[in-house]
């Protein structure tokens, strides 16, 4: 009885915690990076959290085109969050061990809001086709109980997506080494620590990209396919100005979450021969910066959201 106890042990292995790991070959100015790296989950999160204050404190963004935004925000604060503890924990204090079950959650979240950060730009490119589309019938297609509904769905989207993908890693059997390739649990660095067949965990993770990530960005274009449409024929060159300017923050949100994405899932496929600092570059930029690019990007690009920020910090937010 004790052979079979001991045999199954060996057998199936899960390691108690990983160890993560910073900037590949730069450890000796991890301190140093660490100034960078605060700065960027600083404005992250005061910047959204700025965002969701503004809006909520001045009556004239309650509107379907700041809801949107508020979304976003929101968003962009849960992704900071997912990866500050731990990327400033390796960063500061050297601290490097993650539970086997912590690593799962924040692995969960990571890429809940992921996905969650899809379905809001893509929500948010149907929000600007409507106001563009139909201006006179705009406030009416977009009613605050479907704005509601459309953020429940994208919730329930994302959760049903990913729910499934911490149990499949919790069948792996894992190799003794438990050493990451990242300062935060992320889904392929995880599993290709596994000495299991991991086939149906690739075939997941591709599924759930692909309906997300891939079907979001497809429809997006198709948006602004139809916006474009739209816009040239419109008679006079300011009304085409006019009409563009309302989708420039959004254009740029995109390709800030978007083109980082699909760089981080191209060297993942296609690029293993690159060193371990281009993914691990690659992976921050798509995780770490549009948070914190977002907020700026919102508070520059569009004149309402700026002036109403003022106003609140003056401490004069009626509006």
């Amino acid at each position: 009885m004790l052979s079979s106890w001991s045999f199954a042990n060996i057998s199936f292995f899960q390691p108690p915690a990983f160890l993560m790991t910073g900037i590949p070959g730069l450890e000796a100015i991890h301190g140093w990076l660490s100034i960078p790296f605060s700065s960027i989950y600083t404005v992250a999160l005061t910047g959204n959290c700025l965002i969701l204050l503004t809006v909520r404190r001045t009556p004239s963004l309650h509107q379907p085109m700041y809801y949107f935004l508020s979304m976003l925000a929101l968003t962009d604060v849960g992704l900071a969050l997912s990866t500050m503890p731990t990327t400033l924990a390796v960063l500061w204090f050297d601290h490097r061990l993650i539970g086997f079950n912590a690593c799962l959650v924040q692995l969960f979240f990571l890429h809940f809001f992921s996905v969650v950060e899809s379905s809001v730009l893509l929500a948010m490119s149907f929000d600007r086709f409507v106001a563009i589309s139909n201006p006179l019938r705009y406030a009416s297609v977009l009613p605050n109980n479907v704005i509601i509904r459309i953020g429940l769905a994208i919730v329930a989207r994302a959760t049903l997506c990913l729910f499934a993908v911490p149990f499949l890693i919790k069948r792996l059997n894992f190799c003794p080494g438990n050493v990451l390739s990242h300062s935060f649990c992320f889904h392929p660095d995880v599993t290709s620590r596994a000495c299991a067949d991991i086939s149906i965990n690739i075939r997941y993770g591709v599924c759930v990209v692909v309906s997300t990530g891939g079907i979001d960005s497809l429809l997006i274009v198709l948006s602004y396919t139809f916006i474009l449409r739209m816009v040239l024929s419109l008679a006079s060159p300011r009304e085409h100005i006019r009409a563009l300017n309302t989708c420039a923050s959004h254009i740029l949100a995109v390709f800030v979450f978007f083109i980082p994405g699909v760089t981080m899932s191209m060297i993942h496929h296609f690029g293993r021969h690159l060193p371990a600092v281009v993914h691990t570059l690659v992976a921050y930029v798509y995780l770490v910066v549009p948070p914190a690019l977002n907020s700026v990007i919102y508070s520059v690009k569009s004149k309402p959201i700026r002036e109403a920020m003022f106003r609140v910090l003056r401490g004069k937010d009626k509006g």
